[in-house]
């Protein structure tokens, strides 16, 4: 009988899911050919899929876009596959031996831990937004709870501060904005009658950085054309809830503002507590070797994924660009190991190398309109509007959880 190796995917974002059904789809049956065995673990907080793309308008509405529409059973994109071959575990990874080679996972809505050996192992927990509304913060529930939550309260909002210039800030202000006060008639730039003072604040002297300047100026007319105002170069220290329901920001030029509602919506952080401190650099992301996009230091057969690496840039366009590189040198690594003698084999020929995509490109619908450009071409207001502001892709998500875009290395 051959020894089952453990492939071990850490995430089921869509990196995680990706690799996982590129491994189980093609690389696994051509390694049974060669006589190795393989069993997919694929981990993750969250028992389901979240496409936080969507969460701009699911957190303003629930009749606009409803959360339930985001989340989808990560266990059911897997039902295809003989399930010998795999196991989902909804659990944190809490502990990683590297030198043993193993990972120990918190089980969900337990005490216990489970502690896997792995022989491949690919890192892909990506990275975590300040609320929950907005980026998985565990399980699905807390952030379904959190949309709930803002749905509530801007319903009868007259004032709402949303912090942070980049796309997700820009994105919910706009939906904000036009929730509440509709959007500016032909030949106007602020609309009509606005029901709410909806400010969004920016710690930077400009929005949407990967966009030109004359871009990222446009998004500020869009917005207010939905009644939303930017205020630049202040960044939100700390922030107290009232007793009224309120809450009160201590702002970094010593004032202090009160709105109904404040969502932030400004930086991410990486989800590598697990990470040994060597394994990481200064804000946390996971060295990686930007070309093959291994973990070098960590040993043989250890990618990484997604956002959670020290060379992502972010975006949509360059996350799914490396996915082609990883499942290649996965492939490439785990057949040399298979055909040869020695576990560690180096694959013959050239890797295929990852080349980021560090090119003006970005859609950000806002309200109605919206900016953006591909390969520094701009794009009109109404294709964003067509392709990502009608209803945020959600026609990705049974797409990715089913891996029907996993690609054939």
């Amino acid at each position: 009988m051959s020894e089952t190796h453990n492939f071990v995917v850490l995430g089921a974002s869509g990196a995680g899911l990706n690799i996982a059904h590129s491994f189980l789809r093609h690389i696994g049956p051509e390694l049974k050919e060669l006589g190795k065995v393989y069993h997919v673990y694929i981990v993750d907080s969250s028992s389901h899929f979240f496409w936080n793309t969507g969460s701009p308008r699911s957190l303003v509405s629930a009749t606009l876009l409803p959360a339930d529409k985001l989340f989808a059973p990560i266990a059911d994109g897997f039902k295809s596959y003989d399930a010998s071959l795999y196991t989902v575990i909804h659990g944190t990874a809490e502990f990683w031996d590297v030198g043993g080679r193993t990972i120990t996972i918190k089980l969900a809505d337990s005490e216990n831990t489970q502690t896997l050996p792995y022989y491949t192992l690919v890192l892909a927990t990506g990275t975590r937004t300040p609320s929950p509304a907005t980026s998985l913060h565990g399980n699905y529930t807390i952030s379904k709870a959190a949309i709930a939550d803002l749905n509530t309260k801007l319903a009868s909002a007259t004032s709402v501060i949303v912090s942070g210039g980049g796309p997700t800030g820009v994105e919910t202000a706009g939906e904000v904005g036009q929730f509440l006060n509709g959007s500016a008639g032909w030949f106007s730039y602020r609309p009509s009658n606005p029901k709410a003072k909806v400010t969004l604040i920016t710690d930077a002297d400009r929005l949407l950085p990967v966009l030109s300047k004359p871009r990222a100026l446009k998004a500020e007319t869009f917005l207010n054309m939905v009644g939303v105002d930017v205020v630049y170069n202040v960044k939100v220290l700390s922030s107290v809830n009232e007793a009224d329901g309120k809450i009160t920001l201590n702002l970094s030029n010593g004032e202090q503002w009160t709105a109904d509602v404040h969502i932030p919506a400004w930086g991410t952080t990486p989800n590598s507590d697990y990470v040994p401190a060597d394994l990481k650099n200064d804000r946390g992301y996971i060295k990686t070797n930007g070309t093959t996009l291994r973990a070098d230091a960590a040993g043989s057969r250890v990618y990484v994924a997604g956002d959670v690496g020290d060379y992502s840039r972010g975006g949509f366009h360059n996350l799914y660009a490396t996915i082609p590189t990883l499942v290649t040198n996965i492939k490439r690594d785990l057949h040399a190991a298979a055909t040869s003698s020695e576990p560690d084999a180096k694959p013959e020929g050239p890797d295929r190398l990852f080349t980021p995509n560090n090119s003006e490109t970005q859609a950000v619908p806002i309200g109605p309109r919206g900016v953006g450009a591909v390969n520094g071409w701009g794009l009109p207001s109404f294709l964003i509007w067509l392709f990502k502001g009608r209803n945020y892709m959600i026609g990705n998500i049974p797409v990715t959880v089913n891996g029907y875009n996993a690609p054939t290395p």
